[in-house]
């Protein structure tokens, strides 16, 4: 719902036991830019038996003060009990709400031969599905349909948009339904069968996650080896370096000792000499 120059918001308003309703519903004021309203719901038609009727109302319209008026955009959306969109209606232009005009919708929003398709159809589909159902009370066999429509409604989802709550608290009320004198067979195959599909769809997901996992660690001892390798070939390097140095000290060693063997050679040699030279020199006669 949208005020003029004001945001949208959404406003909820659940009616249990819909198909038995004859009267008309009033849901709880809602607020919305600033003025109160509310949603009226004639199950039965409001000069149209045949079609469900819907009005957005400005809520207590004798207290507001002379001249009042709004102006608001609105749609219904009609939703089963498992939140199952059954028609949406929208209002195209902004409608003026005043003193002589306090309500707005559709007098033949949905025809009620929609709403009780389901159920014709359930029994048309599956003849003896209540032959046997114990309870006489018309309020607990309108509760008892409403779980079975549901639940029928849940199972025709895709497998993989239901939790495991879900499906444990199905199978609890098929047993209870049964247990109620539903004849529900069919039901109860299609729920393992949706478990079953379940479970094979978490078991692909689970080998999907594996894979995935070792995937990554694959790629993390690639990056690791990679690692190593480098490592490896540092050190490799290094040692090659050091030899290489060491090589080439080795050969200036042996430079410089072939160099120093030679000077100490020539060195004692000119020693030799000195001392040959002076020993010449004392013997040497002097006239």
């Amino acid at each position: 719902m949208d005020m003029e120059d004001q945001k949208q918001i959404n406003f909820t308003f659940e009616v249990d036991n819909f198909l038995e309703k004859e009267s008309m519903i009033s849901s709880p004021n809602f607020l919305s830019g600033g003025c109160e309203w509310f949603v009226n719901v004639h199950p039965k038609g409001h000069d149209f038996e045949d079609h469900l009727s819907l009005f957005l109302c400005v809520a207590n319209p004798e207290t507001l003060r002379l001249g009042w008026k709004r102006r608001a955009s609105f749609s219904f959306v009609l939703l089963t009990q498992s939140g199952k969109e059954l028609c949406k209606l929208k209002e195209e232009s902004c409608k003026l709400f005043c003193a002589q005009f306090s309500r707005c919708g559709w007098k033949k929003a949905v025809p009620l031969k929609m709403l009780h398709e389901k159920v014709c159809g359930l029994f048309k589909k599956h003849p003896d599905i209540a032959t046997n159902f114990k309870p006489k009370n018309q309020l607990v066999k309108t509760a008892y349909m409403n779980i079975l429509l549901g639940h029928i409604e849940a199972l025709d989802k895709p497998p993989h948009s239901l939790s495991d709550a879900e499906l444990s608290n199905a199978y609890r009320d098929l047993i209870e339904l049964t247990e109620a004198g539903f004849k529900l067979d069919w039901l109860k195959k299609k729920l393992c069968k949706v478990i079953k599909e379940r479970e094979k769809n978490a078991d692909g997901l689970r080998v999907q996650e594996h894979i995935k996992t070792l995937n990554i660690k694959l790629n993390q001892e690639k990056v690791k080896s990679a690692t190593s390798a480098n490592k490896d070939f540092s050190m490799e390097q290094t040692m090659w370096n050091h030899k290489a140095e060491l090589d080439k000290e080795k050969a200036k060693s042996s430079t410089s000792a072939a160099k120093d063997w030679l000077e100490d050679v020539v060195h004692s040699w000119n020693k030799w000499k000195l001392r040959v030279g002076f020993t010449d020199l004392g013997y040497k006669k002097i006239d």
